[in-house]
């Protein structure tokens, strides 16, 4: 086998992959920067097995060297390392036909386990993957956004139909723009229609357009937003509440293409991309009659589901600081700085309108904090006096209490071993549901070994099917 490269100016990552590859017995080189690996490239004229690259190092940067490799090697699995957890670095390694994409710090069975499917993909000689995305104000690092970050990575080829998910202000339609920009219809329209804020009469017209007369007060041919996306993109955010005749009628133009003006009677037929987003669950709508299952199944078939911003707490001071850079930019005036305190104070809310409530507090602070420093009383009082530990934990810690007294009073026995199990067995579903099935990430957001998931997969006897 080839050997693998490693490229990063960082000499301590640079021991730690030599380190774990030599325990491996797998062959390496490492090297310093992107054009010493560059110059061995056209000396030897051979590519490595897989290339792990950092993305960011004095002169030419990782993507440089992606770019030239790919050029010359198309095969060739890229590994893409970070330190920068937003979406530019996350899709911009995609753009140039990145294997995969590996935020730091990271986990060493992690990195491991990557490159061992680097190494298996090039022993099969697949091309690397061709992906795209890229939104400044989409920032993480917590493991559920760097799916979403893969995911726009990987559909930036594409047109199908996506179907965005979330809670309200979690930012679906960033995403919706962002897979817009970074897709074969990027120069093309991108229309965005709330359907639930426009009133059932006005919204078929709106959608599809009206002839002359078709109405009172219809004195204009009017085209609609499905014409008015010609060529590009619809997003149509809030689907969940589209009136049942409007899902019919939406049904019948993912079906054939064509759909007609109110009160026309030739078809057109629509070129568009369709993107929809929901905070509701459609699945249950259907179950409930609300929402046509077909039109359902037409839309999902690809979903992107956005966590919340309780699901990512360690996003928060990322987010806060960005959101006051932003707000002092649209202001013109200086930005002002957030101290440690209040950060953590920050990241104990809840903030059920999730990042659309911290920008908007973000804003609040930028306008009414006195200094130039942040510090917790400048905090707004409800945020100031929030308790780290939300509601839920005390309604599942209180359940947990009345289950213990239940078993107790009905004679003991193993209550320690049931619901340790028990417990063991929700919090591991939880995180490889939140993971898409990825053990490595699930044990990363849990805080323990990949050895350790694995293990206790095995002892509880989860029939869940994971991805390494």
């Amino acid at each position: 086998m080839k050997p693998v490269w490693i490229v990063d100016d960082d000499k301590s990552i640079r021991w730690v992959l030599e380190k774990t590859l030599s325990r491996e017995r797998t062959p390496f080189k490492c090297f310093a920067s992107a054009s010493e690996a560059w110059s061995q490239l056209e000396v030897s004229g051979e590519a490595p097995q897989v290339l792990v690259s950092d993305i960011r190092m004095p002169g030419e940067s990782g993507l440089d060297l992606l770019k030239k490799v790919k050029e010359r090697f198309p095969t060739l699995p890229v590994i893409i390392m970070t330190a920068y957890s937003d979406l530019d670095s996350a899709v911009a390694a995609f753009q140039g036909g990145a294997f995969e994409y590996l935020p730091k710090p990271f986990d060493v069975d992690q990195a491991l386990e990557l490159i061992r499917r680097a190494i298996e993909e090039s022993m099969h000689q697949v091309g690397a993957v061709n992906e795209v995305g890229m939104v400044p104000e989409i920032f993480g690092k917590a493991p559920a956004m760097q799916e979403v970050f893969r995911a726009i990575g990987r559909l930036s080829q594409s047109s199908a139909t996506v179907m965005i998910t979330g809670e309200s202000g979690t930012g679906k339609e960033l995403v919706a723009r962002a897979l817009h920009r970074h897709s074969p219809r990027s120069d093309k329209p991108f229309i965005a229609i709330n359907t639930a804020a426009i009133p059932k009469d006005l919204l078929e017209s709106e959608l599809f357009g009206h002839e002359r007369g078709a109405f009172t007060g219809a004195t204009t041919q009017r085209h609609g937003r499905f014409e008015q996306a010609e060529g590009g993109t619809l997003f149509l955010d809030e689907i969940g509440d589209m009136p049942a005749e409007l899902q019919t009628h939406l049904l019948r133009v993912l079906s054939d293409g064509n759909f007609y003006r109110v009160g026309g009677h030739l078809p057109i037929r629509a070129n568009v991309r369709i993107i929809a987003a929901t905070h509701q669950n459609l699945e249950a709508r259907v179950k409930e009659g609300l929402f046509r299952e077909d039109l359902f199944h037409r839309l999902n078939v690809i979903r992107v589901r956005l966590p919340s911003l309780r699901e990512r707490r360690e996003d928060i001071p990322i987010l806060a600081r960005h959101f006051l850079q932003k707000s002092a930019r649209d202001l013109g005036i200086d930005a002002k700085r957030i101290s440690e305190a209040a950060l953590r104070q920050l990241s104990a809310v809840d903030f059920p309108g999730n990042v659309r409530q911290l920008e908007n507090l973000c804003h609040w602070l930028t306008v009414m904090a006195p200094g130039q420093l942040i510090d917790v009383g400048d905090l707004p009082p409800e945020v100031r006096e929030s308790a780290p530990a939300s509601a839920d934990v005390a309604d599942w810690e209180s359940a947990l209490a009345r289950a213990v007294d239940q078993m107790l009073a009905c004679g003991g026995g193993p209550v320690h071993e049931k619901l340790v199990g028990a417990f063991e067995r929700v919090l591991i579903n939880r995180a490889l549901a939140h993971t898409g099935g990825k053990r490595v990430e699930a044990a990363l957001a849990l805080g323990i070994g990949r050895n350790t998931i694995t293990r206790k997969i095995q002892e509880l006897g989860l029939g869940q099917k994971t991805e390494v």
